[in-house]
């Protein structure tokens, strides 16, 4: 696992300027932002970027080549003591030698930290690769988790995902791509290629956080590849099931401009967990989080109040 240079967090002022105005936490004084290394057995280590210094409220979990930083606006406007955790073979956590990064063995990572790192139960947050894990972290662990926010992810997404082109992958599609680069302004200008909803300072940040410098001087993304070229495709729909189980509240929110989560998907989640509400953020693709960080805390918010 990399350590961080320097003060990885100096830029987080800047940052908050692109959060819309309703979004923007105005007058509050930027909280103290850590991070944490936690051993979750077998030699490996998750990284764990922790939000202010109270129990945490919120516990982060993101998308498949993303890392606990694409939650950094969104625990900016939401103001609560949080954890962002850097899921297995991403950011600052270590990787497997198998490669194996699908939602039932992070859940089992993700479990021994949230055992060491909150002593009462959470709201867990998942986007993508994180919403499953996220399903299946409630299922092994109902009692550690208060609510549950599944972002943009069902676990009918297989489906969706082997019918999309490159633009409707957007910077999913990245993790198929090259594997190094001779500067990380080719980086940067692939993915704001593939990030048309938000300002490019914004994706240059992002990069900056995801990528690392190689031993022979070329960079490359800070995230191992997830599964082998022999493995089969990934079949998600036994989360269904762990889904089905569940008995706290839930949420599922989609990106509006977002192929990953159709009009079936989302009455299926329904259909599995009676009770369970369904938003839509307009205009965001999948990674609502960067597209429209305000609205999502906003949403987020509202549910943490909302009675059962």
């Amino acid at each position: 696992m990399d350590e961080p240079d320097g003060d990885e967090f100096a830029g987080l002022a800047e940052a908050t300027a692109e959060l819309r105005p309703e979004g923007r936490p105005e007058g509050r004084p930027l909280p103290a932002v850590t991070r944490l290394c936690v051993p979750v057995g077998d030699g490996q280590r998750l990284s764990v970027v922790r939000w202010g210094s109270g129990e945490p409220d919120v516990v982060f979990l993101h998308g498949g080549g993303q890392n606990a930083r694409t939650w950094d606006l969104v625990a900016l406007a939401l103001g609560r003591p949080a954890l962002a955790v850097d899921l297995p073979g991403h950011g600052r956590s270590d990787w497997r030698a198998d490669r194996d990064y699908w939602p039932w063995r992070n859940a089992e990572a993700v479990r021994v930290a949230l055992d060491r790192s909150a002593s009462r139960p959470v709201v867990l947050v998942g986007m993508s690769l994180g919403g499953l894990t996220g399903i299946r972290l409630a299922h092994l662990r109902p009692d550690a988790v208060s609510r549950l926010v599944v972002v943009d992810v069902t676990p009918g997404v297989s489906t969706r995902t082997a019918a999309m082109d490159d633009r409707e992958r957007g910077t999913t599609a990245l993790i198929g791509g090259p594997q190094s680069f001779a500067t990380i302004e080719e980086m940067v200008e692939l993915a704001v290629a593939a990030s048309p909803r938000r300002p490019p300072a914004a994706v240059r940040r992002g990069v900056v956080h995801n990528s690392r410098r190689l031993p022979d001087g070329r960079w490359a993304w800070r995230y191992d590849s997830i599964g082998r070229p022999e493995d089969r495709p990934m079949d998600f729909t036994p989360l269904w099931a762990d889904l089905a189980a569940l008995r706290m509240p839930a949420l599922l929110v989609r990106g509006g401009a977002s192929a990953f989560v159709t009009d079936d998907d989302e009455r299926e989640f329904l259909r599995r967990m009676p009770g369970a509400r369904a938003e839509t953020v307009p205009g965001a693709g999948h990674s609502v989080q960067s597209d429209r960080p305000g609205e999502l805390a906003e949403i987020i918010e509202r549910f943490l109040l909302r009675k059962r």
